[in-house]
């Protein structure tokens, strides 16, 4: 991966969807958690780093110089830059600080080969090829290799994920003290995902940060405790957040929306929180004219939510995704076309009372969309497809997961779209071999997944070796994908990534 910043190369393992937590410690810490994609995306992130060429040969096979992999075990002191015993508070960044890591001289080798350790340019290009975690445990190596790696420029797009018992320690005496974040302030990171967070502890994060006030760009709350009032409290002293997400918060109510959102905010994300509904959508409105991104995940929101939405917003808003919205139906989806007519992505998954027509209405108003996410949508058949074939010209994304009454037909009137790249049929169990016949004319496609469905046998996937331009192929549970299939996937799909 290139990096767009100076050139160099980055880690083929960096999250996409930005988060890194710490991994499993005995004290409670989390596991990794990365969530977006297809089985592939974590299958990359499991591959160990590779050493460059540019590491000399005598470093690259020294078996005593710590070079740490994936399985290093982490804590919040490791990631905020300390080296300390179990029972030790953490501490900052000051020179003397970090007495157990070896100096440069003290490092194993010739004198040659300890110059070259320490060399910040070969440093500089040498830390790209590491993975988060890696590079966490390598920060603890020397001084000289922490003074490089707390460049700011190698933490860009990722998001520290805390919960309540990493942010204190506990005194002798018994009482809490709030951990230093000053490591966080030093790799400049400007987004924060707490977790199980009181209003309590978001003050004191606030006044503990360096970077609170100002620097933080995006803050996620994730089943947290927080009310009305520490909602209101947090954006007014965080004046630099454009990008928040709750998600799971059940304390906070509609009446805190309104009291705490504020213009700034240009992406938002609602979900699992029960006290939200058409009020809620309602403030967003109102209170967000620059929003560009809305994710919503509410069972109570209905279709009278989606007519809120004003002309401010239909000019800026280019994503919306509604998961699981079960009241939504396709007199809602009227409402959102006419609100919201320049969206790119639309995501209706799990709204289970769309159905064509609701489809029909998205193809003729939203010439502009680029992803379209109709999983777990039952009423959706094989006349929804037509109309997105026949008006989406610009679509490059379609999700289909669940559509259980799609059939071989539908996938006919798909073969016709050149600008497809992604199209997920998971679990569409009445495709079958003639289907994918109609797809094997669609040299646009770089991922295909076609993971659970039940009626394809080997004959008919073996098939799609004539897509050359494949770049990932999901066949898991499927029944038709035998060992020999893959095998054979593997001598004329060469470059194609086949997710068993």
């Amino acid at each position: 991966m290139s990096n767009p910043r100076n050139g160099d190369t980055k880690p083929p393992c960096l999250p996409r969807n930005g988060l890194v937590k710490i991994p499993t410690q005995p004290n409670g810490l989390g596991s990794a958690s990365i969530t977006k994609g297809t089985p592939a995306v974590k299958n990359r992130l499991c591959q160990p780093s590779s050493v460059p060429a540019i590491l000399s040969p005598a470093l690259a096979h020294r078996s005593d110089l710590p070079i740490p992999s994936l399985a290093s075990p982490l804590s919040l002191a490791t990631l905020a830059s300390v080296s300390s015993p179990p029972s030790a508070s953490l501490v900052g960044l000051n020179a003397s600080e970090g007495s157990e890591q070896p100096s440069p001289e003290r490092l194993p080798g010739s004198p040659l080969e300890r110059q070259l350790a320490v060399d910040e340019k070969i440093l500089n290009r040498l830390f790209w090829y590491f993975s988060a975690c890696e590079k966490c445990v390598l920060a603890q190596v020397c001084k000289a290799w922490r003074r490089v790696l707390y460049q700011p420029k190698f933490w860009v797009g990722l998001t520290p994920v805390l919960h309540t018992k990493e942010l204190y320690n506990i005194l002798p005496s018994g009482e809490k003290e709030f951990v230093s974040l000053q490591g966080f302030a030093v790799r400049g990171f400007d987004g924060f995902c707490l977790v199980g967070v009181s209003d309590l502890d978001i003050c004191e994060f606030i006044d503990n940060y360096p970077l609170s006030k100002k620097g933080v760009k995006s803050m996620s709350l994730k089943r947290s405790t927080i009310t009305d009032a520490g909602l209101e409290v947090m954006l007014e002293q965080m004046q630099g957040v454009v990008r928040l997400e709750l998600s799971g918060c059940n304390d906070f109510t509609e009446a805190g929306l309104w009291s705490s959102l504020n213009a700034r905010i240009t992406a938002l994300s609602v979900s699992d929180c029960i006290n939200v509904a058409d009020d809620a959508i309602a403030a967003i409105s109102q209170l967000l004219p620059n929003l560009t991104e809305l994710n919503l995940q509410a069972y109570h929101v209905t279709d009278t939510a989606l007519a809120y939405f004003t002309a401010k917003q239909g000019y800026t808003t280019h994503t919306l995704r509604l998961n699981s919205c079960w009241e939504i139906t396709n007199h809602g989806v009227v409402n959102m076309v006419h609100s919201l007519p320049n969206l790119s992505f639309l995501s209706l998954s799990g709204c289970s009372k769309v159905t064509d027509d609701g489809v029909e209405l998205v193809a003729e108003n939203l010439r502009k969309l680029r992803s379209l996410d109709l999983s777990w949508c039952p009423r959706i058949t094989d006349m929804a497809l037509e109309y997105i074939a026949c008006d989406l010209h610009k679509l490059e994304e379609l999700v289909l997961d669940r559509c259980v009454r799609i059939t071989d037909t539908g996938l006919s009137y798909l073969s016709t779209m050149s600008s497809l790249r992604s199209l997920y049929l998971r679990w569409c169990c009445q495709v079958q071999d003639f289907g994918l016949k109609h797809l094997l004319g669609m040299g646009s496609l770089r991922l295909l997944s076609l993971a659970g469905c039940p009626l394809l046998t080997t004959t008919g996937l073996s098939g799609l070796v004539q897509l050359q331009e494949l770049e990932e192929l999901e066949l898991t549970n499927c029944p038709g994908a035998t060992p020999e299939l893959f095998k054979y996937f593997s001598q004329h799909l060469p470059c194609c990534m086949v997710i068993e």
